[in-house]
């Protein structure tokens, strides 16, 4: 088994979530796609920062 870096956990975990939350919005499942939606935003600040080489609590 390989290990994958921060950055492709972090590409993985936006797509696993990605696909939860169009999944939610199918089922109509609104506050769930709400959360999604704030946990998508949040991994993907944390991509971008990761990819930047930053602190990802940088802009907090």
């Amino acid at each position: 088994m390989t290990t994958l870096s921060r950055g492709q956990e972090l590409e993985r975990l936006v797509g696993d979530l990605s696909r939860a939350l169009e999944t939610a919005r199918r089922l109509g499942l609104s506050t769930t796609v709400y959360l999604l939606s704030m946990a998508l935003a949040e991994v993907r600040e944390a991509l971008d920062a990761a990819s930047d080489g930053g602190d990802d609590d940088s802009a907090a």
